[in-house]
């Protein structure tokens, strides 16, 4: 690709191009109907294919950054994002992170399973590359697992905890109880003129889902076995900078969280009284609303209402909060498919709109819902959280770049909105009932947990002297475990598969309560700077089409709003 005299959107844009060559399951979330037939090369040359085409684009990049223009605002910030986001991905590549990369989540293999449920099926046309995409699975199982070889090999080991819970989870994938795997079942949906097609391409792609768990359960689960669950200073570093987009005090944001559990603590209590007076402690009151409280029955039930609670949100905020455009305002409400990590989640829209933005609720076998745990989170997963953000980039990707709306998102960008979206709907007096404002509270602490679990374990560090957990001692995953669950509604098996993710992905957690510091400090400063003519919706808008970026530079841009 020639980059002769390109300005840096256009350098990131023909790298969006290049990565979805190289990766089409990127593709596939973009809408690029190209890609619905392939799977991309997860094994170590994979991997160094993407890196080098990470460095060509840094040494273009600084050619375009000379050009006449380059210095415009929107130029200069898709420079920074670019620039900033390649180099924290090469560095984790470089660490060789890839070659150890095992858990519950955001591994090679979820990526494989994962893209089937957005790949197109509407039409024949689109069963047959669903088909040949199928027929690609178990070289790119292979792939993964050449890469995890080579890790071994170089004494390069996952955590042991989040290696037994991906064993648990490919055997789901190779029996979901129905006698056939996770893919047999997805391509039942297809139609009978290619049913032989489909019914053999999945059973090969469930046979190397039962090949590759039996090498993790006999081969790397043994060889790892003893190794750390914790990744210590320097990799947690890295992996921050990489989540966060920001060289973190580490020791500050640690310190950050206890405060946040503090004051959250306090306000919980406040509120429990007004379910429960006299509960010992909030999640008492949070345990008497599972028995007591409202809840939604049925799966069927819960997924049309949480789209309802999506759509009075748009109604409600339209034209007084946010201004949207008619396709931003469509999202879907979506159950989860079984065999993935126990949280919410959102998938943003195709380019073209074609598939709209989707929220995802994994139901771990409940057909009963309390609504305390719902509301805010669906307005961190929905609206106004990830879909406002994510499909509103995707709306002025021309104005922007096109890497700008899609894959150069940095994680505590967008989390930090989504829960800085939470803490606005509180704000604009939707969360009066006294469950929801609980359990958005709750959802609150669990962020501020996060900070502090996750830093702290990975750390070693020593828990305060006026905390009221374990004072003076050193956190370990057992004691994350524990006081996770001593401070959160959730169920144990939702907290089990928290802390595997914590151990799966480091630094990532700690980017929701970070992000949201930095919005609510960017929009701060904003209303200073204005003073009474700062127009809240105005600045919404601007702040949500400025495309992302790092902690490091968000502040600054949303206070020159």
């Amino acid at each position: 690709m020639s980059q002769t005299n390109s300005l840096p959107r256009e350098v990131a844009d023909a790298y969006v191009d290049a990565l979805i060559a190289l990766d089409p399951v990127t593709g596939t979330y973009l809408g690029v109907k190209e890609s619905s037939n392939r799977l991309p090369d997860t094994s170590p040359a994979g991997q160094e294919k993407l890196a080098e085409l990470q460095r060509a684009t840094l040494a273009r990049l600084d050619e375009a950054e000379r050009q006449p223009g380059a210095d415009s605002d929107i130029e200069r910030r898709c420079a920074r994002l670019l620039r900033e986001r390649l180099t924290a991905e090469l560095a984790v590549h470089e660490a060789d992170e890839g070659l150890r990369s095992v858990g519950n989540m955001a591994t090679a293999a979820h990526s494989v399973r994962e893209v089937f449920t957005v790949t197109p099926s509407q039409t024949d046309e689109d069963w047959a590359a669903i088909a040949e995409r199928l027929r690609a699975v178990p070289a790119a199982f292979a792939g993964y697992r050449e890469s995890l070889a080579l890790g071994l090999e170089r004494k390069l080991y996952a955590a042991p905890r989040p290696t037994a819970t991906f064993v648990e989870q490919l055997t789901e994938w190779a029996d979901t109880g129905e006698g056939r795997g996770w893919f047999e079942d997805f391509a039942a949906d297809g139609p009978e003129a290619l049913r032989a097609e489909l019914d053999e391409a999945a059973r090969a792609a469930t046979a190397s889902v039962v090949e590759l768990r039996d090498w993790m359960r006999d081969v790397y689960a043994p060889t790892i076995e003893g190794a750390s669950n914790t990744v210590g200073r320097d990799r947690y570093a890295r992996w921050a900078r990489y989540f966060n987009g920001t060289d973190l005090d580490l020791d500050e944001a640690y310190a950050y969280g206890w405060s946040e559990f503090h004051r959250l603590l306090g306000e919980m209590k406040r509120e429990a009284e007004k379910i429960l007076p006299g509960a010992e402690t909030p999640w008492v009151a949070l345990k008497h609303l599972d028995e007591h409280g409202t809840r939604i029955e049925g799966v069927d039930e819960v997924r049309e209402w949480l789209q309802g609670l999506m759509d009075q949100a748009i109604e409600s905020l339209d034209g007084t909060h946010f201004e949207l455009a008619e396709r931003v305002r469509r999202v879907e409400a979506r159950i989860a498919p079984p065999g993935g990590a126990a949280a919410p989640y959102y998938t943003a829209p195709s380019e073209d709109f074609s598939r709209p933005g989707r929220t995802w609720l994994p139901t771990m076998g409940q057909t009963s819902f309390p609504a305390y745990d719902l509301v805010s989170t669906w307005y961190h997963e929905g609206v106004p959280g990830h879909h406002l953000q994510l499909a509103q980039w995707v709306h002025i990707a021309d104005s922007l770049s096109r890497y700008q709306a899609t894959v150069g998102i940095v994680s505590a960008n967008a989390e930090g909105w989504a829960l800085y979206a939470e803490r606005l709907m509180d704000e604009l007096g939707f969360l009066t009932d006294a469950e929801q404002r609980l359990g958005y509270l709750d959802a609150q602490m669990m962020r501020a947990a996060r900070v502090i679990v996750d830093i702290g374990m990975h750390l070693e560090l020593e828990i305060p002297a006026d905390s009221p957990f374990h004072p003076g001692e050193r956190w370990t995953p057992e004691l994350a475990q524990e006081f996770f669950g001593a401070h959160s509604s959730r169920p144990a098996d939702f907290v089990e598969s928290e802390l595997t993710r914590y151990l799966t992905i480091p630094g990532q957690a700690i980017g929701y309560k970070l992000g949201e510091r930095a919005w609510l400090l960017g929009r701060e400063k904003a209303r200073q700077r204005h003073g009474e003519a700062f127009d809240l919706k105005a600045w919404h808008m601007a702040a949500l089409s400025q495309g992302s970026l790092g902690l490091d530079d968000l502040v600054d841009e949303l206070a020159q709003l």
